[in-house]
C-alpha cells in the first residue's frame, strides 16, 4: 500500500497565516523535523516547521502540570480561541509575567518591533491609567509573580519614576523594566536611581548582537557603544539584569554561545532570554520562509555553541512547555554549575517536593559545602530553591542569593504561522490591554492592537455565524 511521506502524530487547531481564520492542523514527523500541516479553504495549504527535534517535542508532555487559574476571568468564552481573550474562562494559565505598556512611543524605530513603536506613534499613558492597569493585575493575581514595565521605550515616559514608585507599593513579587538601554548608557544619575529600587527589581535589557550589521538590521542603527556603556553602568551598580536577544536565522543565531559566555562574565547579569522573532507588528527585512528559527533550533545552538549546558539542562517550563525552555545554573567561586539536570519531571505535580539533591555530583557538593555557611549536611546537600521551575525562582539557601543564579530562557512567541491553540491556552506571558483586559502576548500582537481589533470583529462575526 502507498505510504504518506510523514508519520502522523497529533491534531490541533491553528489559524491561516493570511486571513487569521481558524483551521484544522496536523502535527507530523519527517525525519527529526516536526511540521504543522494546515489548509485554508481560501488561501490554501501551509507546511510550517515547528521543531527540529522529535525526541524533545515528544518529551514536552512529560513536563505538563495542573493549570493555575487567575483569581477571576475577564471575558466569557463566546467565539472560541483565540477570539475571546481577556483572559477568557477557557484559558488554562494565570499570568506568570504580566507586561504593562506605559507608552507607545520609543526613542528608536526598530525594523523589528512587535508593538510598532516609534518616536511619533501613539502616546504616553497617564499615571492614573498605569495605576489602574497595575490594580487590574493585582486583582487577577493577588500577589503577581513578575510585572514588567514596558512600552515602547518606558524610560522616556515623563513620569517614569512616579510609575515605578506606584508599582513598588503594590504587592508585586518581582518588578522588571524592559529597555533598550539608551537612557541608562547616557544618564548616570538615571541609572543610579534605578538601582535604588532593588531588591526584587530587574532590568530586561535589549542585547541582540555584537555585530554592527546585525544591530542595524534588527534595530535600525549600530548600538554597540550604547550596549557597552549600559552594561558597564549596570555592572557598577550590580543592578540585576537579564539580557534579551531577539533572534533571526542567519542574522545573529551564530552568536548565541558568545552572548551566553559574555553574560556569565558580567557581575550584574542573572541570565539570558532568547526570543525568536514573532511575525507580528513591524518586521522589515524578515522573510518567514527563510528567517524563522524554532525553539528547538535555538536550544540546539545553545548546546552546540557552549560547553556549559548538556541536553538535560535545557528543559520545558511546566507553565507552557510548548513555548518555553529553561536552564538554571549556579555561579559559585568563579565556576558555573548547571542545576536543571537534577530535576525529576515526576516531581512537577507536587510543588512541595521541588528540591534539588546534589549528591549525584561530588564536585558540586564539595564546592557548595565550601562556599556555604557552616551547618550544611555533608551526607546530603540540598538547597531550598523554591519555585525553581518558574521563570524567576526565589532563592532561600544558606550562602546563596539572587546574585548566584544564572538562567537561560527560550521564549517562543507563537505567531500566525506556528499557531497552536494548545499552547495559546497555556500562555503565561500576558499584556494588559488599554481597556483593562489581560491578553496573552501572542494573541495581543496578532489580534488586539489598535487597528487589528477592527479586523478581529469581522472574524468574530463570521465565527458567530458558524456557531449558529
Amino acid at each position: 500500500m502507498p505510504e504518506r511521506p510523514y508519520t502522523y502524530y497529533d491534531f490541533t487547531l491553528s489559524i491561516c497565516s493570511t486571513c487569521l481564520k481558524r483551521v484544522d492542523a496536523k502535527i507530523v514527523f519527517e525525519g527529526d523535523n516536526v511540521f504543522m500541516l494546515k489548509n485554508c479553504p481560501e488561501h490554501g495549504f501551509e507546511k510550517v516547521l515547528i521543531a527540529d527535534d522529535v525526541a524533545y517535542y515528544k518529551n514536552i508532555r512529560n513536563y505538563n502540570k495542573p493549570s493555575e487559574m487567575p483569581l477571576h476571568f475577564g471575558t466569557k468564552t463566546q467565539y472560541g480561541c483565540p477570539y475571546d481573550c481577556g483572559l477568557c474562562q477557557d484559558h488554562e494559565q494565570h499570568s506568570c509575567l504580566t507586561v504593562v505598556e506605559i507608552t507607545d512611543r520609543c526613542n528608536l524605530q526598530c525594523p523589528t518591533c512587535y508593538a510598532m513603536s516609534s518616536p511619533h506613534y501613539g502616546r504616553h499613558r497617564t499615571v492614573a491609567e498605569v495605576e489602574q492597569m497595575l490594580d487590574i493585575i493585582v486583582a487577577s493575581e493577588g500577589t503577581p509573580d513578575v510585572v514588567q514595565i514596558s512600552g515602547g521605550e518606558p524610560t522616556i515616559h515623563p513620569d517614569f519614576f512616579a510609575i515605578l514608585d506606584i508599582a513598588k507599593r503594590k504587592p508585586i513579587k518581582h518588578l522588571m523594566v524592559n529597555t533598550n538601554g539608551i537612557r541608562i548608557a547616557k544618564d548616570r544619575t538615571f541609572a543610579e536611581k534605578l538601582a535604588s529600587y532593588m531588591p526584587d527589581f530587574e532590568i530586561y535589557l535589549q542585547f541582540d548582537s555584537f555585530k554592527p550589521e546585525a544591530l542595524v538590521q534588527l534595530r535600525g542603527q549600530d548600538l554597540t557603544e550604547v550596549r557597552q556603556k549600559a552594561q558597564e553602568r549596570l555592572n557598577g551598580l550590580n543592578l540585576s539584569t537579564t539580557l534579551v536577544v531577539t533572534l533571526q536565522q542567519g542574522v545573529n543565531d551564530d552568536e548565541i554561545g558568545k552572548i551566553i559566555e559574555y553574560a556569565l562574565q558580567q557581575r550584574c547579569v542573572r541570565g539570558v532570554t532568547f526570543q525568536p522573532t514573532q511575525v507580528a507588528g513591524r518586521n522589515e527585512h524578515f522573510n518567514p520562509a527563510t528567517d524563522r528559527i524554532t525553539m528547538t533550533g535555538v536550544r540546539k545552538k545553545i548546546l552546540e555553541q557552549t560547553n556549559v549546558f548538556q541536553p538535560n539542562d535545557l528543559v520545558p517550563v511546566p507553565c507552557n512547555p510548548d513555548a518555553l525552555v529553561m536552564g538554571y545554573a549556579l555561579k559559585l567561586g568563579g565556576q558555573v554549575f548547571p542545576l536543571t539536570r537534577y530535576i525529576d519531571p515526576a516531581l512537577l505535580l507536587d510543588s512541595s517536593r521541588n528540591t534539588i539533591v546534589y549528591e549525584q555530583d561530588e564536585t558540586l557538593k564539595e564546592k557548595m559545602i565550601q562556599i556555604f555557611s557552616t551547618g550544611i549536611s555533608v551526607d546530603k546537600v540540598q538547597d531550598n530553591m523554591k519555585q525553581l521551575l518558574c521563570c524567576l525562582p526565589q532563592i532561600d539557601a544558606p550562602g546563596l542569593s539572587y546574585d548566584n543564579l544564572f538562567r537561560i530562557i527560550i521564549m517562543r512567541f507563537i505567531d500566525a504561522y506556528d499557531f497552536d491553540v494548545r499552547a495559546i491556552k497555556k500562555s503565561c506571558v500576558h499584556i494588559v490591554h488599554k481597556d483593562g483586559r489581560i491578553i496573552p502576548f501572542e494573541t495581543m500582537n496578532l489580534f488586539y492592537r489598535d487597528e487589528k481589533e477592527v479586523y478581529l470583529k469581522t472574524l468574530q462575526q463570521e465565527r458567530s455565524l458558524q456557531l449558529k
